[in-house]
């Protein structure tokens, strides 16, 4: 569903309702459901959740107080500290505003779906009204429940530590969450959520707090979404984001999963030095680097995208064993040391393994969580995804599963239409052995590709040998007993080329033999010098491939943009950060667009769109073909061994 209109928090409404959600915090009351009290009387005493089911001395109504609480802890934490420890502090006036703005979504969903009026008739309507009016009261409870812990989350998030297994595994879980009433809604959370605090187990520093109360709260979420699906009168949250003035905090229906929640995942540090062979690849690696850390976070664009060379998504392929995830952690490896070096936020966000779900639906909902953070223009982000073919598979293919269709309608939505937002700090990439089996539509999003096709030379193999005896010759010296290269150094042939046009060969003609006929057809009507071959071109090739579009023209377009814009960022630039990175966007733009002029000396505009036309043509029909030939190859291997298999079996009997 698409969200069409978005609706402004005002902080002075907020501010109108900061004194009711202080006076939760101060006091509510709860009386345990008979269940929750249940829970788990078998269990040994000093049971989390015995504790929390424990009757306050017979009545079963209880009062609590938050705020109470947190002042006995920061007693029992620092006895002699006068201040308020930090992450209390934060942690209190955090689940404030997000009970603030709780009762604000709240209020605002009262009037959106009709509640107010309900409320107002309460004592006259009938049964089917009375219905609707419970109806709609547990749904304005479980937005507000969600907005509450999305906002705490939102504020809480980045002073939390990165790792919070260990309070994971002493959280035992909510034992109720009440959606009657907001008021019961409410009281049920805050009760729970202090129980919790005071117990002697949960909280043993000032960061427990904190850490605590996000585990908590992302429950909460995690139980309102469970619940969702049950849930009637939605459309009023469902068709529109609020936005919190002066704030990049927005609630759009319940599908918008925590964006700051995506934490950059670890990988292993590798240089380019250490991948043999992959020229192609590398180069293109290093290209798309010094383009993201030329975003601007002030202006929210890139200037790369301005002048054409920004590859929102992107593919490497190759045969397998060619060094994809090496190549994987060289890219994550330079962009996180340029971002450390200028200060700059940076999120390694691969997509994980386990993304296809067997529920209905569960997949778009994964898919849509992993894709959310690549909106986020706060940091430059890095998002592969390895084995592509497993998760965006041709949809048309026999036997595809409900869920990759899931996933790859996600992915369409989010890398072009009304969802897309590209503010040229994030790049997804697609690696994969098997390009033929990918989805026709993904393929075509795809704006820049190069091949891994690993060791390719002499002195690639020559390196590649020599990473790996190198370590035996540093632990013992004498013990590889063998005469190296004469007129090579090793490693020598592994650096990074100076531009496209040292690793590509001038192609003058398409290798693929449909392409090469074409290709003389038309040149026997116009001149490679004249806009009319390309147009000419286009028509009969899409005569062959009946998949080729607009689209694939907007590809090969930016390809040579990409080609114009194939030029080095100056060293010092780096080394000192002020000449350039540090600068406005506009003064960035005209500094890239005096480098684009002096690079395209001695470039011809006409040549290099003859070759990356010939490269993407060549490029289309081998794809396409490949996925028939391999049948073909397999058919014709099982036919030889069947033949042979006979032959013996013949020879034997003989």
């Amino acid at each position: 569903m698409e969200h069409n209109s978005t609706f402004p928090i005002k902080q002075t409404e907020l501010d109108m309702l900061r004194d009711e959600a202080t006076s939760y915090l101060k006091s509510v009351q709860w009386e345990q459901g008979q269940r929750a009290k249940n829970k788990d009387k078998d269990a040994k005493d000093e049971s989390i959740l015995l504790y929390l089911s424990r009757a306050n001395n017979g009545s079963n109504v209880e009062l609590t107080s938050v705020s109470k609480t947190i002042l006995a802890l920061k007693k029992r934490l620092l006895p002699d500290s006068v201040a308020i420890p930090i992450h209390l502090n934060q942690t209190l006036f955090a689940v404030q505003e997000g009970v603030t703005l709780g009762i604000w979504i709240k209020d605002s969903y009262y009037d959106a779906s009709g509640l107010s009026s309900l409320n107002e008739r309460k004592s006259a309507l009938d049964t089917s009204g009375k219905r609707e009016y419970e109806s709609k009261m547990q749904t304005a409870t479980a937005f507000m429940l969600y907005a509450t812990a999305y906002n705490i989350l939102h504020n809480l998030k980045t002073i939390a530590s990165d790792d919070l297994s260990v309070m994971k595994q002493k959280f035992a879980g909510l034992p109720e969450v009440s959606l009657l009433s907001p008021l019961k809604g409410i009281s049920c959370c805050l009760y729970y959520y202090d129980k919790y605090l005071s117990h002697p187990d949960i909280i043993k520093s000032d960061k427990d707090v904190t850490d605590f109360t996000v585990v908590y709260f992302e429950a909460l979420i995690d139980e309102i979404q469970m619940r969702k699906s049950t849930l009637e009168y939605t459309e009023t949250i469902l068709d529109r984001t609020y936005k919190l003035e002066k704030s990049d905090f927005a609630v759009s229906g319940w599908d918008n999963v925590f964006a700051g929640a995506a934490k950059s995942v670890e990988f292993n540090k590798i240089q380019f030095e250490q991948i043999v062979g992959n020229r192609d690849a590398k180069h293109f690696a290093r290209r798309l680097t010094e383009r993201m850390l030329s975003y601007d976070f002030t202006a929210k664009k890139n200037p790369f995208q301005e002048l054409g060379g920004f590859m929102p998504v992107f593919m490497g392929y190759g045969i397998p064993g060619t060094g994809k995830s090496m190549l994987i952690a060289a890219i994550a490896t330079r962009l996180k040391e340029h971002c450390d070096n200028l200060d700059i936020p940076f999120l390694f966000h691969p997509m994980p393994d386990t993304l296809i779900s067997t529920f209905q639906g569960g997949s778009a909902e994964k898919m849509v969580e992993w894709m959310k953070p690549l909106q986020d223009p706060s940091k430059l982000i890095f998002a592969p995804i390895d084995d592509a073919e497993n998760n965006l598979q041709e949809r048309t293919a026999q036997g595809v599963s409900a869920g990759v269709k899931e996933v790859i309608g996600v992915f369409l939505r989010y890398t072009e239409g009304a969802y897309a937002v590209n503010y040229g700090n994030s790049s997804i990439g697609l690696f994969t052995n098997l390009p033929e089996m990918l989805d026709k539509a993904v393929i075509s999003r795809v704006q820049g590709r190069f091949k891994i096709d690993g060791a390719r030379t002499e002195q690639d193999f020559l390196d590649q040998d020599h990473l790996w005896w190198r370590k035996l010759q540093d632990t013992m010296p004498d013990f590889v007993n063998m005469n190296n290269p004469e007129a090579y150094t090793y490693l020598s042939d592994q650096g990074l080329a100076k531009n496209m046009g040292d690793i590509l060969k001038a192609v003058e003609k398409p290798s693929e033999e449909r392409v090469m006929e074409t290709f003389e057809k038309v040149e026997k009507m116009h001149r490679f010098e004249d806009h009319m071959f390309y147009a000419s071109l286009y028509t009969e090739i899409q005569k062959i491939f009946p998949f080729f579009s607009s689209r694939d023209v907007r590809n090969i377009q930016s390809a040579i943009s990409l080609r114009l814009t194939d030029f080095d960022l100056e060293q010092d630039w780096f080394d000192n950060p002020e000449i350039y990175f540090k600068k406005d966007y506009d003064t960035k733009l005209g500094m890239l667009q005096e480098l684009m002029r002096a690079n395209m000396k001695g470039l011809d505009f006409s040549d290099i769109r003859k070759q990356e036309v010939i490269r993407y043509l060549d490029n289309v029909a081998t794809i396409a073909d490949t996925d028939f030939k391999r049948k073909v190859d397999a058919r014709v291997n099982q036919l030889n061994i069947e033949l042979e298999a006979r032959t013996q079996f013949d020879k034997k009997n003989d």
